[in-house]
């Protein structure tokens, strides 16, 4: 290697000495922004998914077969009961009812006659001017006509409902649906759905809990926990508040065992009936903790697998090895301790926090995306806020 040579290198690793020294240390203490935690009062409603249904709903079957001849309705309109909704042909079953009365009155004509008859052999037989045997056949003939006047009773009877099965009408008030037959159809007995009704004024809202929180909507049932108003509300599929308040009717029997789960049974008036029949909607309980409540900016809690935490600011003391050398303390610094946390019911851009945390914990709120458990921390450097919203790691 020449002199020149020799030259180049030492004055390259001048230079790259001289560029390490102007190159700052690397820091680890992440930046963030701390919230301080206090209990205050909160507002706020819990949700639960739900579904509209009838207090009743009956399915109209043809008890008579024939042709339809009239639909007297409006599809999908409120009816009221006793209206006139179909009528079956009822020619041929007119013509048998007029006919069951004619042989009703024929037999009651043959119950007279031998009436006579046994009123006449009987008085003849007490004097023993007729023949014993012409007596009994009066008496049996009697009974035989009294008989055939019970069959042509029952005749019209049979004959009578066959007719009036021919006009369908309303069991009860309600909605009635979409007709599933025309004019002109053929209807089967029992077997021909004409159309369905269904009430819908009260209409009952069922929704699903955990069995935990039974105990909570059986004090709710028996108005233990006090009245508060609007308490159950419901947000329609539009996501507008419905302008009627609901009610518990009834809590189902028994708990689901395969989900834990129970359903939950309100009613709610229906003047206006905007309510129908299997909507999809949103059951608001008013919150009846009147205690404060441990609030916290959503974008502080951290998922992870299905479970939460949150970072708070601990006081601690760091000493580096070189303090260790020189036999001096550490400097007092802010470490993030991880925290798991039950949450409960997000409110807008904030979180109710169940468990977890204590009032007057300071909480990270921005940076939480660079920590983890005992990383040093400052707040000497102001962040920007950073998005809302509960996110993993």
């Amino acid at each position: 290697m020449n002199r020149a040579s020799k030259y180049i290198i030492f004055a390259g690793f001048f230079v790259l000495a001289a560029c390490a020294k102007k190159q700052p240390p690397v820091s680890n203490i992440v930046p963030v922004n701390l919230y301080k935690v206090v209990p205050k009062k909160v507002l706020y409603y819990d949700n639960y998914p739900a579904t509209t249904n009838a207090l009743s709903q009956v399915s109209l079957l043809a008890q008579v077969q024939g042709y339809i001849t009239g639909i007297y309705f409006k599809e999908g309109s409120h009816i009221k009961k006793g209206d006139k909704l179909y009528e079956i042909d009822r020619r041929i079953y007119q013509a048998n009812y007029d006919a069951a009365v004619a042989n009703l009155k024929v037999a009651d004509g043959n119950l007279t006659q031998a009436q006579q008859d046994a009123d006449r052999y009987e008085y003849l037989n007490s004097y023993n001017a007729v023949a014993k045997q012409l007596y009994d056949h009066a008496v049996i003939a009697l009974q035989n006509a009294k008989n055939q006047v019970k069959a042509a009773e029952e005749a019209v009877k049979s004959a009578k409902a066959s007719l009036a099965y021919a006009i369908i009408t309303a069991p009860f008030d309600g909605t009635i649906g979409l007709s599933q037959v025309k004019l002109g159809n053929f209807v089967t007995p029992g077997t021909t759905v004409l159309n369905t009704i269904s009430t819908d004024d009260p209409m009952a809202v069922d929704f699903v809990i955990n069995e935990k929180q039974l105990p909570r909507f059986e004090k709710l049932e028996k108005n233990k926990a006090g009245s508060i108003d609007s308490l159950f509300t419901l947000l329609l599929p539009d996501n507008t508040l419905y302008p009627h308040n609901g009610k518990i009717s009834v809590i189902d029997r028994a708990v689901d065992p395969q989900t834990g789960s129970i359903t939950v049974r309100l009613v709610f008036s229906n003047p206006e009936y905007f309510l129908r029949a299997g909507m999809s909607c949103v059951v608001r309980v008013h919150n009846q903790d009147l205690a404060p409540q441990l609030v916290l900016p959503g974008k502080a809690v951290v998922e992870q697998m299905g479970e939460y935490f949150v970072f708070t600011a601990k006081d601690s003391v760091i000493t580096t090895k070189e303090d260790s050398s020189k036999g001096q303390p550490g400097k007092k610094s802010l470490v993030a301790s991880q925290k798991k946390v039950v949450i409960g019911q997000t409110i807008g851009g904030n979180v109710i926090i169940k468990s977890g945390i204590n009032a007057g914990d300071r909480i990270v709120v921005d940076g939480v995306q660079s920590l983890h458990d005992g990383v040093p921390i400052t707040t000497a450097n102001k962040l920007p806020p950073s998005g809302g919203g509960r996110g993993g790691k």
